[in-house]
This record gives C-alpha cells, structure tokens and sequence, in this order.
C-alpha cells in the first residue's frame, strides 16, 4: 500500500473541528507528542486507532484512507444531483445522491463523469404510450458492451442492468425523466437530456 493516513490529512481535519493536538491525544488515548508525529509524516497511528480516529474526526474509514473529507452538499436529496458509480470488478452499479466515497470489492470507485454522447454511443429515445423506449446501437460482446441504462427523474431513478450479448435496449416510464443515461464499460456514462 503506497497511501495510508497522511499527517496533512488528520491536522486539516483536526483544525477543521477546532481541536488541539492534546485534545485528539486524549480522545484516542495516545500522547500529543504521537498526534504530532502524525501530522508532521514522522510516523503514522497505529492499525487499531484507524476507526476511533475517523470516528473523532467525522469522517468515515474510507475517507481517512482515502485523504478525501467528501461533503454531501446535497442536503435536499434532489434525485436531478444523483452520482453513479460502477465496480470495475464485479460490475456494481451503485447510485448515489450527491457526493460520496463509496467503495467496492475493497476498492474506492470513481465518480463517473457523463458526458454528451459521441458518435459510438448514440441514445435513441422514442415516446411509446407512457413510456421511453430506449435503444443504443452499440457492440454487445462479453468484452465491450452496454452495461446499464438509467432514467432520472426529480423524484426517483430507474435502472436496467443489460447484460453482453443481449440487445442494449430498455422501457422507461416517462413520467417526469430529465435525464436518461447509457454506460459502456469501456468508455464511459454517456446523458441525454429529454426535457
């Protein structure tokens, strides 16, 4: 493991609570000179303190680890800010609402950026009834394929996981979608805006 708790990390963190060094000391029950040691990278805390530090800190374990202190801003829950992340190992498809650190078969994931779909990639939406029906004209091999299609709404997100050698197409209730989404798990999430 090349990264674990960097000392720039736990100071930030501790400053950002308005703590001294002697006050984390005596909440984790180590000396100040040993949280000094931390926070200037001349020795790093003990496997064991790793959960009580992230606990005194407000930050959870994969954060710690990860030196990332991620902050859902998203305090109203808005279904429109919603975040996908897909496990490059199993193939989780994990839907967030708004920021977060979420980890996987041991390993942090990606946010996925989506961006506007390019010409290996084209989202075909056609109103059929009350529903979406979307295709995307894309390879469906065990190796390069279409592994999900999404349609987010302002309340709610519906997800069709498509599998290799099966067509890339799905119905979507209409009601309310803003964004239908395509992800290739070799390039990427692709979005459709269909308002």
């Amino acid at each position: 493991m090349d990264r674990y708790v960097t000392g720039a990390v736990i100071r930030k963190l501790r400053e950002k609570k308005n703590m001294t060094q002697e006050e984390l000391a005596t909440r984790l029950f180590v000396s100040s000179k040993a949280v000094s040691k931390w926070e200037t990278g001349q020795g790093f805390p003990d496997i064991s303190l790793i959960e009580p530090l992230a606990k005194t800190l407000d930050i959870s374990v994969i954060e710690l680890l990860s030196g990332e202190d991620i902050s859902n801003t998203n305090r109203s829950s808005n279904m429109l800010k919603s975040r996908f992340y897909v496990c490059p190992v199993c193939g989780n498809v994990i839907r967030t609402i708004g920021e977060s650190v979420v980890s996987c078969c041991g390993i942090t994931l990606p946010l996925l950026e989506a961006e506007d779909p390019d010409g290996d990639h084209m989202i075909k939406v056609e109103k059929i009834e009350d529903e979406y029906y979307v295709t995307v004209d894309h390879p469906m091999t065990k190796d390069h394929y279409i592994s999900f299609l999404a349609a987010v709404t302002d309340n709610g997100v519906q997800i069709v996981k498509l599998y290799p050698e099966s067509d890339a197409e799905a119905r979507l209730i209409r009601s309310r979608v803003r964004y239908i989404y395509a992800y290739c798990n070799r390039h990427g999430l692709f979005r459709v805006n269909v308002v």
